[in-house]
């Protein structure tokens, strides 16, 4: 799909607008967006992607920084040096790694914002029951770890009969 703007470059952002149950669907090139400010084209009081995700990542205006007053030291990725301020602002990652150094602040958000830090995505029809069945199982052997771990043997016990029985059930399909 190529932007809708320039009709040159392939479009990199989606955006959606709804108004009224109207859905408006805006497919631009990011030369296009930097050109009209990164805002979403066509909105009245068009704003910046990035201030948003700004605003939801920086905590640190919001009094995160403790109760004290006192600055925590920034923090900062261990492979490309890209900091959490610069993050914030940017709305983009330095490498792979920062998703591993950012992950204190990353959860609570991505908690926020989709109701989980696990992606599920959606599960084909035909193989779905079998999808289901090992992720059950792997719940379950996480389950029984943690029983393990607080020597609630009997229990356990009863997770490890539940995953035999659904490792079968798999073997069936």
């Amino acid at each position: 799909m190529f932007c809708q703007e320039c009709g040159k470059k392939p479009a990199t952002l989606h955006f959606t607008k709804i108004i009224n149950g109207e859905k408006t669907e805006f497919h631009i090139c990011e030369s296009c967006a930097r050109e009209k400010g990164e805002g979403i084209p066509g909105a009245p009081n068009s704003f910046s992607i990035h201030s948003l995700l700004s605003g939801l990542l920086d905590f640190e205006h919001l009094g995160a920084s403790g109760i004290s007053g006192m600055k925590q030291p920034a923090l900062r990725c261990g492979d490309c040096g890209l900091t959490y301020a610069q993050f914030s602002k940017i709305g983009r990652f330095g490498c792979s790694n920062c998703y591993h150094a950012f992950s204190d602040k990353l959860d609570p958000l991505l908690k926020r914002v989709h109701s989980g830090t696990v992606h599920s995505g959606k599960i084909p029809k035909r193989s779905g029951n079998q999808i289901k069945c090992k992720r059950e199982i792997e719940q379950l052997r996480r389950d029984m770890q943690v029983r393990i771990e607080h020597e609630e043997f009997e229990s356990a016990a009863q997770l490890r009969d539940r995953i035999r029985e659904l490792e079968r059930k798999i073997a069936d399909l």
